[in-house]
């Protein structure tokens, strides 16, 4: 009954003491760890079926044209083969591929948590900022993750390319689980560089007129950053990463311009019938002569009269 009641005597703007913070922190990491282990024991499961998904495309692209299951069972000729190296390795990979997948595959939950932890302190203009963040970068993050996934068999084609005729090349799959995750990853967060932008510019750190200034440096050094974060030396694939930056950089620019153009008609037509007005509360000087031609002075108090003070009652 004691605890029950003080559940429901919460602090309309979450405050609460130390312990109650630390109990509450301590409650949303372990259903955070909880959800994170389910998911990682399922994907343990399918973990060959993960590898397949992210390697088979590389390996139709290179000529090989097979799952990696089936791969001993035939003779490619000529082509990039996918190996292990180590004893231990086939079970150290499982269980790195399905850790990611744990981790990912359980975000809903764990980011729930977060939020539910930071939320209460928070004001309504940074929650909505927050959650206007997330819905976005989400999707845009998952975007740069698909162009990753669908430049990765032209990448594969073009390293291998400098290989020697007649041999053989051996791609260890822990290195290449590595390099997908670093690109999907790289990808992801370069497509972010928009949303930072915008959320800069609603802040109102940023102004549109300031973005549009730095087009070509911005152009620059996109390219430049999307030549080192890919290992080929194709343009193709540079461009698949450069490309949409540029798209979605254009696109914040032209954003910023309209939200600084909706400020600026805001401010010239003044605060609207709901809102308050700025008041003026600079003290004014009182000339000592204007105090004492304001009026004349009350009657004096009449005799007799113990409750009335210069002619009026002291109620009033």
């Amino acid at each position: 009954m004691l605890r029950s009641a003080q559940k429901k005597e919460k602090d309309p703007e979450g405050r609460m003491p130390l312990g109650e913070h630390l109990r509450e922190l301590r409650n949303r990491l372990a259903k955070a760890v909880v959800a994170i282990i389910v998911v990682t024991i399922i994907a343990a499961f399918f973990y060959k079926d993960i590898i397949e998904f992210f390697t088979n495309p590389i390996l139709d692209a290179v000529g090989c044209h097979a799952s990696f299951s089936d791969l001993a069972a035939k003779d490619h000729g000529t082509c990039a083969r996918i190996v292990l190296n180590g004893l231990l390795t086939p079970f150290t990979l499982a269980l790195k591929v399905s850790l990611m997948v744990g981790v990912i595959g359980a975000s809903p939950i764990w980011l729930s948590q977060l939020w539910g932890f930071v939320a209460p302190g928070l004001h309504q203009h940074e929650k909505r900022y927050a959650r206007a963040f997330v819905g976005t970068g989400v999707p845009l993050f998952l975007g740069g993750a698909f162009f990753a996934y669908k430049t990765l068999p032209t990448m594969a084609t073009v390293l291998l390319g400098f290989s020697p005729g007649g041999l053989d090349n051996q791609l260890p799959l822990d290195e290449l689980i590595d390099l997908i995750t670093r690109m999907v990853v790289i990808f992801g967060l370069s497509f972010e560089l928009p949303l930072l932008l915008v959320m800069l510019n609603l802040t109102g750190v940023l102004t549109g007129r300031r973005m549009l200034s730095w087009w070509r440096g911005m152009i620059m050094g996109i390219t430049l950053f999307a030549a080192i974060a890919t290992p080929s030396t194709d343009p193709i694939t540079m461009l698949a990463l450069a490309g949409p930056i540029w798209v979605l950089y254009f696109a914040a620019t032209i954003f910023s311009l309209t939200n600084d153009r909706r400020k600026a008609r805001a401010e010239e037509a003044g605060p609207g019938d709901d809102e308050a007005s700025e008041l003026d509360l600079t003290p004014d000087d009182i000339d000592e002569a204007e105090s004492v031609s304001a009026g004349p002075a009350l009657p004096e108090q009449a005799s007799g009269e113990g409750n009335r003070i210069n002619g009026y009652d002291d109620v009033t």
